[in-house]
């Protein structure tokens, strides 16, 4: 690989707006459902199974076929290729034999309009034998019913650790999903072409993946089906996979019917048929000494996976992989379980099981801590990873440039936590309702997939004769700022102004082989891909300029517009004209993937990551103890970043992911009814964080100091995902709100998401029962039960 130059050329580093945000602001960014109607054009619906659980015994058009603008039904039975849209395991495109949770999809109706197809979906009619359904991960428990074998993460002896340990603790946590709730639903347009082709419009964070599925799907080679996607309202992992059986279904219905046909979700259908954030039961057994530092840990996650695999098998060995967060576990056994249950599949979602597994630790040590009587932060420095040995992860990757205990210590100190603390201390004991609470969060996060596999890219950049540069790459634009940080590669290493760079979407016919935009590595893997096709092509234009003025090839540089060398000079424009002239290519594909990670899935050990982000944050909340509502106050954080591609794209990633995670962790509850239907769908059930939600005070601060040692891209760092993880602070932040009511000491038993009813479950549970323990008329009737 080309090495990375010491300096990072302009316009990298800069702190440009998005790409598309101008255009976002006026309206003038198209979106699928943005794209005019072409002629023909058919929409469609989707008829999906009231049941959680039953046996399919017929479905017919019925009354639908009389409706007015009907067009066709389709089924299982349409389908001309392989009825399976699943990225790891099979999964069907609709439904077959069984239907296997409420808003599975059965059928789907193709009509002339959007009106008249959701109509006419309603009026298909469909037989069923009901069948008993599993809906919780305790049941799934209870009847072992699961998705695959047991994973199990281990490292020394946990079992004899737990025996000698001179404290032990027991105790479990539930820990709930989420929705995605992106803001443009799941969309797919399906253009039959000539000769049996097809090209789709998905807003999906995959496109290879819905090339491969939609061309098995209607019995094709996928070099028949190209997939184009310029930019989609929001992913956060819900596109990832999701995305494939709309796109599918929507080129079932145009190679039936050769015409073009649309698919897109209202809102509460979305919420229905698409997977969440898992939720998951973690139980754990930890030993310990005097000083809090663990010497045992046994611990389970239970995952609800829901009705079939998705990317639950991946998920979870990313949770098992992130138990540790930054602290060293000398003994641990890691039990993973993905409980097949009868509800939606569960899917990707920011920190892709990374949540899960920290917040779980991040329990134990905030129970160790009121176990003992002494300060969370205190009991953390006695954990964290430090020098070999205490530097090796429980699966076998050392944790190298580790400045967790760096930004924990600096963030102590620029948000003054110890003055607040006396302060919190103070307004506690003269508050008799509202209770604060302060508490940090280091994060450890690992950046690259876990299967080894994805972790590749390809860009393609052309060079025109007048000097304009054409970027087209695999990654997806979803909002979150890929497209301009990968154009100011580019324009860094031609040593152009970004105006002259233009992106273009990302489309299946000119990158092949593209992994998802996920796991925080859009900018590491096409950044990189950009910057080998663009240093070939400017090595080209190097040996051109050298030509003309007979001068070393290798010492041409290129900035502001120009070539030079010495007092030698050509406008960046002209060499590409000279260059056309002399008929020397300039296009280049590149490609690259990362060195170095592997991965055993069987022993669970490995280097499944290239490099380590880490960050840091302190919360500070406020809770009415009489209805359980909290508030958070101030939000103090500190992130790193390496190098940062763009400051200010990066600095919107942290504050949009530390807002999603507290949402996760406070407001946003997924409910199911005894008959598995999902009862909260759309904003009127659903809570997601609004603007007055975030922190009235919210400190960001990207760490400066700190590059990385990784080969990265110009020494830059993921973001994406792990500041999501940061908003933990807030959960620990409301238990230690909680811990100020009742007696001094023990346990706060917090589940998540912390709402007002689990708050005032936890303070029930300080109190043992007794509503004469706190002052307040209306607290008796509040005690929960």
């Amino acid at each position: 690989m080309t090495a990375m130059p010491k300096e990072r050329p302009a316009p990298v580093g800069q702190a440009l707006i998005h790409d598309s945000a101008r255009r976002h602001c006026t309206g003038e960014a198209v979106y699928i459902d943005d794209m005019p109607d072409l002629a023909d054009l058919l929409h469609v619906a989707l008829f999906t199974s009231p049941h959680p659980h039953a046996r399919l015994l017929a479905i017919r058009a019925g009354p639908a076929a009389e409706a007015p603008g009907f067009v066709a039904l389709l089924t299982a039975r349409d389908i001309p290729g392989t009825n399976d849209i699943g990225p790891i395991h099979a999964e069907p495109c609709l439904a077959e034999d069984v239907v296997d949770y409420v808003g599975c999809p059965v059928a789907a109706v193709a009509a002339e309009s959007f009106a008249a197809a959701q109509a006419a979906a309603a009026l298909v009619e469909c037989d069923y034998a009901k069948l008993p359904p599993i809906l919780t991960i305790r049941e799934a428990l209870a009847a072992k019913s699961f998705i695959g074998d047991p994973m199990i993460l281990a490292q020394g002896d946990a079992a004899a650790a737990l025996a000698e340990s001179p404290h032990r603790l027991a105790g479990e946590i539930e820990i709930g999903g989420q929705d995605h709730f992106y803001l443009e639903t799941q969309v797919a347009l399906a253009v039959p072409r000539e000769g049996g082709e097809m090209t789709v419009y998905s807003s999906t964070q995959h496109p290879n993946e819905v090339q491969r599925k939609v061309a098995g799907v209607l019995g094709l080679p996928s070099a028949a089906v190209d997939v184009e996607v310029r930019r989609i309202g929001g992913g956060f992992g819900g596109k990832e996979s999701q995305a494939t059986i709309f796109a599918a279904i929507a080129a079932l219905a145009a190679w039936k019917t050769r015409r073009p046909a649309k698919l897109r979700l209202a809102r509460d259908a979305d919420m229905e048929i698409t997977g969440k954030r898992h939720d998951f039961l973690a139980t754990y057994d930890v030993g310990f000494d005097g000083d809090g530092r663990i010497l045992g840990l046994d611990v389970t996650l239970a995952a609800r996976a829901g009705n079939v695999a998705d990317l639950s098998p991946s998920v979870l060995t990313r949770a098992l992989c992130h138990i540790d967060n930054c602290y060293h576990l000398p003994a641990v056994v890691a039990r993973g379980y993905l409980c097949k249950t009868h509800t939606v599949s569960n899917t990707a979602f920011r920190g892709f099981g990374g949540p899960q597994g920290m917040l779980a630790i991040e329990a134990v040590l905030d129970r160790i801590a009121r176990h003992l009587g002494k300060p969370l932060d205190q009991v953390r420095r006695r954990n964290f990873y430090s020098t070999a040995p205490r530097n090796m992860t429980p699966y076998g990757q050392p944790v190298e440039d580790n400045i967790a205990p760096l930004l924990t210590e600096r963030l102590l100190h620029s948000a003054d936590v110890a003055r607040r603390r006396a302060e919190i201390v103070a307004f506690n004991r003269a508050s008799p309702i509202v209770k604060r609470g302060l508490a940090l969060m280091p994060v450890k996060f690992g950046i690259a997939f876990n299967n080894p596999i994805l972790n590749q890219a390809g860009a393609l950049i052309h060079v025109y004769a007048d000097g304009s540069v054409h970027l087209n790459h695999g990654g997806i634009e979803m909002g979150q700022g890929l497209f301009v940080k990968v154009a100011q590669v580019a324009a860094g290493v031609f040593g152009v102004g970004l105006e002259r760079v233009r992106l273009s979407a990302t489309r299946t016919d000119k990158v092949p082989n593209t992994s998802a935009t996920a796991g925080s590595t859009g900018s590491d893997l096409n950044g990189m891909a950009a910057y080998l096709a663009a240093t070939e092509i400017r090595a080209r234009m190097a040996a051109v300029f050298a030509e003309q003025f007979d001068v070393p090839a290798e010492e041409v540089k290129f900035a502001e517009g120009f070539a030079r060398h010495g007092n030698n000079s050509m406008r960046f424009d002209e060499l590409a004209r000279r260059c056309w002239l002399k008929r020397v290519s300039l296009s280049a594909a590149g490609f690259y993937r990362f060195p170095g990670v592997h991965w055993d899935q069987r022993s669970f050990k490995g280097k499944p990551f290239f490099y380590f982000a880490f960050g840091a944050a302190a919360s500070e909340v406020a809770v009415d103890a009489l209805t359980g509502e909290t508030r958070v106050l101030r939000a103090d954080v500190i992130h790193d970043c390496g190098d940062s591609l763009n400051p200010a794209v990066d600095l919107g990633q942290i504050e949009g992911a530390f807002v999603q995670g507290q949402g996760w962790l406070t407001c946003e509850e997924l409910w199911w009814a005894a008959d598995g239907t999902l009862k909260t769908i759309g904003p009127s059930t659903y809570k997601i964080p609004g603007s007055r939600d975030a922190p009235p005070v919210f400190n960001v601060h990207i760490l400066d100091d700190a590059p990385n040692r990784a080969e990265t891209i110009f020494r830059s760092k993921a973001v994406g995902e792990p500041p999501l993880m940061l908003a933990i602070s807030v959960w620990l932040a409301i238990a230690d709100a909680v811990a100020a009511i009742g007696p001094s000491g023990g346990a706060v038993e917090l589940d998540a998401p912390a709402t007002p009813e689990r708050v005032l479950k936890a303070i029930g549970a300080r109190l043992g029962g007794n509503a004469e323990a706190y002052p307040g008329a209306a607290w008796r009737a509040l005690m929960p039960a």
